[in-house]
């Protein structure tokens, strides 16, 4: 923790006192419940230095899950996640993402040996469809089967699959190999939390929470800025120690700011009273009926 930030929250534990929660994948792994995305990463070489920074800074904080894709940046954001775990690739937990169109029995191969290389690295821990496209599931899921037998990726997952893609995925014969589903979800969307939470805590699948803190608009909230405040803490922080109370929950905030990174990190440190949790419902009731899922 900075001491900006720990000089704004006094009453929040330093981080070396802060022992990081974790998320147990359907293989026994353990994976860190909060780690950081590279989304909009990659994109310009005026500020490379500073998110190759940022990421390093998560690592020095136990934030070692990084979440990449070959669509952010072209490509970029896994170069600039490359240059951020050069030399301590060991010690991070590498997520990937390969494009719909790219996700047949064969292009699916080749887009991930692309990642690969971008990311200088012999295997992804795990690679996930980034979002349901027209070719069939049972030719993606085969692709990421012979990916995970050759050793290039540990295990695969899907991204923004509602509870409908779900069963059709875990209808296939290896469909229960899926290790973790990626949608958006943070306080202000919650329609997870009606039929497609409890579906991947069923079968032990990891939701990873994408934009956790709602791309900043809910940093500007009235009614999370008032209840933030009186806990103490900033609405980041609210925020994130929000879904870390959730079992099988992994959040990804994106963040090119050090200062950020130690502030998200210190989340952690966080449990929220019964009084907040009751604000928080009061202002963002819960769900009490199906929805479409939510994408950015």
């Amino acid at each position: 923790m900075t001491a900006a930030v720990r000089q704004r929250y006094p009453s929040m534990m330093a981080v070396r006192d802060n022992t990081m929660p974790t998320v147990r994948l359907t293989d026994g792994t353990n994976v860190p419940a909060l780690g950081l995305g590279t989304w909009r990463m990659g994109e310009s070489a005026r500020t490379r230095k500073r998110e190759v920074a940022a990421l390093r800074a998560g690592i020095d904080v136990g934030m070692t899950l990084f979440d990449t894709a070959e669509m952010y940046g072209d490509g970029g954001a896994e170069e600039v996640l490359a240059e951020a775990i050069d030399g301590r690739r060991d010690d991070v937990f590498v997520v990937s993402k390969v494009y719909p169109h790219n996700a047949g029995a064969r292009s699916a191969i080749a887009a991930c040996e692309r990642s690969l290389q971008r990311l200088r690295t012999d295997r992804l821990d795990l690679y996930l469809l980034h979002w349901r496209g027209r070719i069939p599931l049972a030719e993606t899921v085969g692709a990421f089967e012979r990916l995970r037998r050759d050793g290039k990726i540990m295990r695969w997952g899907v991204s923004n699959f509602d509870t409908a893609d779900m069963d059709e995925l875990l209808a296939l014969p290896d469909g229960a190999q899926c290790a973790v589903n990626q949608v958006l979800y943070h306080v202000g969307e919650r329609g997870i939390e009606f039929s497609l939470l409890p579906l991947c805590r069923k079968r032990s699948i990891a939701v990873m929470a994408y934009a956790p803190v709602g791309e900043g608009a809910l940093l500007r909230n009235a009614a999370l800025l008032r209840i933030a405040g009186a806990a103490g803490i900033s609405v980041a922080q609210l925020a994130l120690a929000w879904l870390l109370r959730r079992e099988h929950v992994i959040s990804i905030p994106q963040t090119s700011d050090v200062a950020h990174v130690h502030e998200n990190r210190a989340a952690t440190a966080i449990t929220l009273s019964s009084a907040t949790i009751d604000a928080i419902d009061a202002a963002f009731p819960p769900p009490v009926r199906a929805s479409r899922l939510a994408v950015i």
